[in-house]
């Protein structure tokens, strides 16, 4: 089963002026034709709202949650997944008018020529709306242009082209030339800030040097490309008065000063423009990978308590029926039994109890705004692991419970051969992952959502969405742990090496060289995970690269959950991880990879993995790589060759990484690093 979803895509009238500075959807034609297909997972982490997904003939932009409203309202019933402990924590960031974990509007057909689910999919618009035609390289805006997409079943047909191209050898001296209709592709050139916003690149006011072209008003321009000498790069020329001028000047922070001053607050995925915005724009390309980074949160779920199901039945309550309508029968149950019967809720197994403390749920009022807030700059992300390692501990209750959540785990033995410094074996048989989208950033990710609130680019108009956008995954794992006790000592025995003072002042670099202004209002020390993260994380990445050639997933179909953090006031120390891969079809749980859990096969396969992380084929260089100033990079004994891993399988994009945590290794300054499991086997 492949999971897509078909993409709405705004067009414009071609025979309307245009402001080449101003939205282009002022003149706007909607065509609800399919123009491309993408998995939940990818509009979740990698083209979701505002992101640019780059298509076979254009590119297009997911519009904001606005625009998706008109799409779910051609279903009686809006599908939901209830999830209170995810839910809580999107509240807090997004606020209390956050109602509902939605999926993607998706409908599956029964073959590739069915009718279900035509009228459902992700509205987008297309961006950028400054096309080149491949044939002249006329650079025009998007109304300059004609779309066809007619073919029903092959939506990477749909193009712009350009009628009347002239070509590249037209003859001089008055002589016709024939006239061809050519395809257009977007102009790679945007302009973007710390404050999430994008916008097209003033060409126009570019090519003339911020003046209007004194031949015309609305001159025609060429975009060429111009290899040579130091013209690197596209060369941008105006017809009427030919002046040119290359998009090298705009590069770089000498560049940054010869572009407008000030940005204008667009968020093209809205069609809409902030008031003000204080940051001065930057040149990003179009495919550039820090053009949008996603925000998410996401959540194993376990078997809940009688509060938790109380909780999750008063969201449905207030999701299905409205808090007014819960309200006003609070105290008839048997009206509230008969009106989420005509919803499709099940309530014959619950007592009239737990009914009642749902109700007092679904109407309890939500928290000010400075509670939130207060409790927003507190929160940890570690917060939303905490109970799912508690969980984890406790394998009496692993035999006992319901698989009403999808989640089935069996404590394994440990076989004779297996580290020492491995204390427990979890085998990981079903789970289910969901994972919310709650924003996104430009230019620089967020190590945590509370770093500076506002850097969270809206999802809708008005900022305050009443719901987000979430996937359900299903999967399996290994869960192992390493001894709390081996652990800490061997922390404290690290924190006082040089290794580790590298890497803090690396991080302190990394973090104030940053583009955003976050670095003001954050200590970067406390942004710093402890060695055994360091630890944990490259074990991961070893035992993920040995996995992938024997469970039958690919390296990039495997994730990693780190359950790292050092004991404090309030919470208990953690040291485990979870290898696991989910999808949202049977793809997750083939069985391959819990098979690995068994002893012989486990204790075989972490002893390759700790011998193959020994050496590197980059090594000595990578073996005692070290940040020194200037610096900064956040990882030490890792590169590509040994330890790294795709950006689908790391949870902190290949960063904190380092071998000589996991292996003593030699070192080119004074007395090496205690690697936990010790010396390396060379055999």
């Amino acid at each position: 089963m492949t999971d897509t979803a078909p993409e709405e895509v705004m067009l414009h009238d071609p025979g309307e002026a245009l402001d080449p500075l101003a939205d282009a959807e002022d003149a706007v034609v909607k065509n609800r034709a399919k123009v491309g297909s993408s998995r939940p997972s990818s509009l979740l982490y990698t083209y979701g709202p505002g992101a640019i997904m780059d298509l076979p003939g254009f590119s297009v932009m997911p519009a904001g949650l606005d625009d998706w409203e008109p799409i779910w309202k051609r279903r009686e019933k809006i599908p939901a997944i209830i999830e209170p402990r995810l839910l809580n924590v999107i509240r807090m960031h997004l606020g209390p008018q956050v109602d509902a974990l939605r999926p993607y509007p998706w409908q599956p057909k029964q073959n590739s020529f069915a009718k279900e689910g035509a009228d459902l999919g992700i509205p987008a618009r297309v961006f950028p709306q400054w096309l080149r035609c491949t044939g002249c390289d006329y650079l025009g805006p998007l109304p300059r242009f004609s779309y066809t997409n007619t073919h029903p079943f092959r939506p990477d047909l749909a193009q712009f082209t350009h009628k009347g191209c002239p070509g590249r050898g037209a003859q001089r001296g008055g002589a016709k030339t024939g006239k061809r209709e050519s395809p257009a592709v977007p102009a790679q050139h945007l302009l973007t800030c710390t404050n999430g916003h994008v916008d097209e690149f003033p060409y126009e006011l570019w090519v003339h040097r911020g003046r209007r072209c004194p031949k015309a008003e609305r001159p025609d321009l060429k975009m060429r490309d111009a290899n040579v000498g130091k013209s690197v790069g596209s060369m941008i020329a105006c017809t009427q008065c030919g002046a040119t001028r290359g998009m090298a000047e705009a590069q770089g922070s000498v560049g940054r000063d010869k572009l407008p001053q000030t940005c204008r607050g667009r968020h093209p995925h809205l069609n809409a423009f902030d008031k003000e915005c204080d940051a001065r724009p930057t040149l990003i390309m179009m495919g550039a990978s820090n053009l949008w980074f996603a925000s998410t949160q996401s959540i194993i779920v376990m078997p809940r308590t009688d509060a938790e199901k109380a909780e999750a039945l008063g969201d449905l309550l207030r999701l299905e029926l409205g808090v007014d309508t819960v309200k006003q029968f609070a105290g008839q149950l048997d009206v509230i039994r008969a009106m989420a019967g005509m919803k499709d809720i099940d309530l014959t197994s619950v007592s009239n109890e737990s009914l009642s403390t749902a109700v007092a749920d679904a109407l309890t009022p939500p928290e000010s705004d400075e509670e939130r807030k207060k409790k927003r700059d507190d929160w940890d992300p570690v917060e939303l692991l905490v109970p799912e390692w508690q969980y984890l501990q406790k394998p009496a209750l692993f035999p006992s419970q319901k698989n009403t959540t999808g989640l089935m785990v069996t404590d394994m033995a440990r076989g004779p051969e297996l580290p020492p410094q491995i204390s427990r074996v979890v085998a990981v048989n079903q789970m289910k992952k969901v994972n919310a989208f709650i924003g996104f950033t430009r230019l620089d990710e967020m190590d945590r959502i509370n770093d500076l609130p506002g850097r969270l680019v809206k999802l809708t108009r008005n900022g305050k969405p009443t719901w987000v956008p979430a996937t359900e995954d299903r999967g399996e794992g290994i869960f192992l742990q390493l001894s709390l006790d081996a652990v800490e000592a061997w922390e404290n025995i690290v924190y006082t090496t040089p290794l580790w003072a590298a890497h803090q002042a690396a991080n302190r670099r990394n973090f104030y060289r940053r583009f955003s202004e976050t670095a003001k209002a954050v200590d970067p020390d406390t942004r710093l995970p402890a060695p055994r993260y360091w630890l944990l994380h490259t074990l991961s990445h070893v035992l993920i690269r040995e996995m992938a050639m024997s469970c039958g997933y690919g390296a990039a179909s495997l994730t990693e959950r780190i359950y790292g953090w050092p004991p404090s006031a309030h919470r208990e120390g953690a040291a485990g991880l979870l290898i696991c891969t989910t999808a949202s079809d049977s793809e997750g749980t083939l069985g391959g990879l819990v098979a690995l859990s068994e002893p012989p096969r486990l204790q075989g396969l972490v002893s390759s993995a700790l011998r193959r992380a020994a050496r590197c084929s980059s090594d000595p260089v990578c073996a005692m790589r070290t940040p020194h100033d200037p610096e900064d990079f956040l990882h030490g004994a890792a590169c590509h060759c040994c330890t790294f891993a795709s950006e689908t399988s790391c949870e902190r994009a290949n960063r904190f990484l380092d071998r000589r945590f996991l292996l003593t290794l030699p070192s080119a300054h004074g007395k090496p690093v205690p690697g936990f499991f010790g010396s390396p086997d060379v055999r």
